[in-house]
């Protein structure tokens, strides 16, 4: 895999290019010192991947994630220091297409090994999602008497670009807006918490982490929140479950889809945004043979038009639509 890293501390960079190169199959094939200089070099040699820095001199990390992905699109994974204490700059970066978030390894502390082997595991986990897909099984269903229930729900999954989506989607809904809403959005569990906290700053319905065990709640917003997968269980709660264990997207749009195909009675409304990959695609399929509504977002309000592209050529979505038009669709569940 072809390797770019932008870092304009020399030591950092220097070890970064160390991790990287420890790896036979990964290739640094270019360095840069600032966002412009990345910038230039990408345009005229796109890696598969560019480990990003945030805050650099002449251009941050927010602005050549941007515009990267406007004129080179490739998978960017932000690698930078203190994470938690720049959580609008992440975000921002996010919402132009950077795929994840991972601290920058600093040698001689005793983190040192551990964070390499985050960095590895998040290289390896966005070398998966660049180069092999898969669809996972269904979840097994724990009882035949599923419990029937009258509430509407809103189910959406998200990926590169998502936050972003999300967020405009989010801000434009009222406060008593008569459904409740389940989001399965890719990002690691160590960030998910703040994930949650920014996006309940986007909007006026209160969002928080799914717990083991929640129910899902009319004018709540609901996220998953670890590594593993969520799922609706038979009793209508909400679960984690490691399987697949293999699946390179962690948590799975389509392992939460599914389970709401075969335990969720009522016809909903699912929703697949932005992102790389092709997760969520089976899953919106097996709710449409349901009667959901199903609803791809469009390729020009996309940041990446893979997951929605893979639903549309599955022909899984009965609705392609823009963010502005999701959310003219997601009136119907206003109060009247």
């Amino acid at each position: 895999m072809k390797i770019a890293i932008v870092n304009d501390k020399l030591l950092a960079l220097n070890t970064l290019k160390r991790i990287v190169q420890s790896v036979p199959y990964y290739q640094v094939i270019w360095t840069a010192k600032n966002g412009k200089e990345a910038i230039d070099k990408c345009q005229e040699n796109t890696p598969d991947l560019i480990l990003m820095d945030l805050f650099m001199p002449v251009m941050d990390g927010v602005s050549a994630t941007q515009n990267i992905m406007k004129y080179s699109p490739c998978a960017i994974l932000l690698v930078t220091s203190n994470k938690e204490d720049h959580i609008s700059q992440v975000y921002a970066a996010m919402g132009y297409g950077a795929l994840d978030v991972v601290d920058t390894p600093v040698i001689d502390t005793e983190n040192f090994s551990n964070m390499t082997d985050k960095l590895l595991g998040k290289i390896a986990m966005i070398a998966k999602l660049i180069k092999k897909s898969s669809t996972p099984s269904k979840i097994k269903s724990e009882s035949k008497n599923p419990i029937f229930t009258s509430m509407e729900l809103v189910a959406i999954g998200s990926s590169t670009g998502g936050p972003k989506a999300l967020a405009t989607i989010l801000s434009k809904l009222p406060a008593n807006f008569n459904a409740a809403i389940a989001i399965v959005q890719h990002v690691d569990s160590h960030f998910s918490s703040g994930f949650a906290d920014w996006l309940n700053q986007q909007t006026p319905l209160p969002v928080r982490l799914a717990v083991p065990g929640d129910r899902l709640q009319k004018g709540t917003v609901l996220v998953a929140g670890t590594n593993d997968h969520l799922c609706l269980k038979s009793d209508l709660t909400l679960a984690y479950t490691k399987n697949p264990i293999d699946y390179p997207y962690r948590p799975s749009v389509d392992v939460f889809f599914h389970s709401l195909a075969q335990h969720w009675k009522k016809k909903g409304t699912a929703i697949l945004l932005t992102g790389m990959g092709k997760d969520g695609a089976a899953g919106l399929n097996a709710l449409k043979l349901q009667g959901w509504d199903t609803i791809a977002q469009n390729q020009e309000s996309c940041i990446v038009y893979g997951m929605p592209k893979a639903a549309v050529e599955l022909n899984a979505a009965t609705q392609v639509l823009s963010l502005e038009g999701i959310v003219t669709d997601l009136q119907k569940f206003l109060h009247n």
